[in-house]
């Protein structure tokens, strides 16, 4: 239903995980007989849980343990872990630092640039632990270590930026990615976030994209709506991607997977989501 907002333009009403529930069917189902299995990139997966790529969630350590348990975890490819052989003691102090010198710290931290040689260390390790090495970055970082992630053998690839499309208005001078390139050209499956629409899902899609993420501004570390005013709540969002990928799977017969990325706090949310 459309909502006329002023004289000239009319808006649409959209709903977040928390304002939704799901209504109960006509039949119950032993929980035995049902499968949260799903495939991205041609692995399958039995928990349909992805761990944040984020220094203080997700480091090869944790990536291994949640791929034996049949999860993922996505290792972040421009954080502490490939900036700094041993990270423990920078996380240690992260954690420990009072709120007033957290900024000064982490531009300090940040500081130090990203080793490729570290790069390509932890994805042996998280191989060699009988992990899926998972990895995520900005596209400046798929630009700049395409090549490298793609020798040292990654499982997967997230591209990920706050908003992401497939039609990218540049500065003149400045490279931007051609993802249809990257999909095609990189040699493993690439997922490809964030977006909210219909139209830049389906987008991503016939460009190449092995999964799709969704979400902007739902996350309770994203600041994406505060600070540009920008998102769409995330039921909604992850319905319509959702229904973007069916349209694309009738077309093509490739099933794209969705995943809601941001804003899951409880096993109901989890729920909900899978409904979307």
């Amino acid at each position: 239903m459309n909502i006329q907002l002023g004289r000239s333009k009319v808006v649409r009403r959209a709903y977040g995980i928390d304002e939704i529930a799901l209504v109960p069917g006509i039949r119950t189902i032993d929980p035995e007989a049902t499968s949260t299995n799903w495939t991205i990139g041609g692995f399958e997966r039995e928990i349909p849980i992805i761990a944040s790529a984020m220094d203080g969630v997700v480091n090869v350590e944790m990536a291994v343990s949640l791929s034996k348990l049949g999860a993922l975890g996505v290792l972040n490819l421009e954080g502490v872990q490939t900036r700094y052989a041993d990270p423990k003691p920078l996380l240690e102090q992260i954690a420990s630092v009072e709120k007033d010198s957290f900024v000064p710290l982490m531009q300090k931290i940040y500081s130090q640039p990203i080793k490729e040689e570290l790069i390509v260390k932890r994805i042996k390790e998280i191989k060699n632990q009988g992990g899926i090495a998972a990895v995520s970055g900005t596209p400046v970082a798929a630009m700049r270590f395409k090549k490298t992630i793609s020798e040292a053998g990654v499982d997967l690839f997230f591209v990920q930026a706050t908003v992401v499309s497939t039609e990218h208005i540049g500065s003149e001078g400045k490279e931007s990615l051609d993802l249809h390139e990257l999909c095609k050209g990189i040699g493993i499956p690439v997922a490809i976030g964030n977006c909210v629409t219909y139209e830049v899902a389906l987008n991503l899609m016939k460009a190449g994209a092995a999964a799709v993420m969704v979400g902007i501004g739902p996350g309770a570390a994203c600041t994406s709506r505060g600070v540009l005013g920008v998102g769409i709540p995330q039921a909604t969002a992850v319905a319509e991607c959702s229904a973007a990928r069916n349209d694309f799977e009738k077309e093509t017969g490739k099933y794209i997977p969705i995943i809601a990325d941001g804003g899951i706090v409880t096993g109901g949310d989890i729920c909900k989501c899978i409904a979307c």
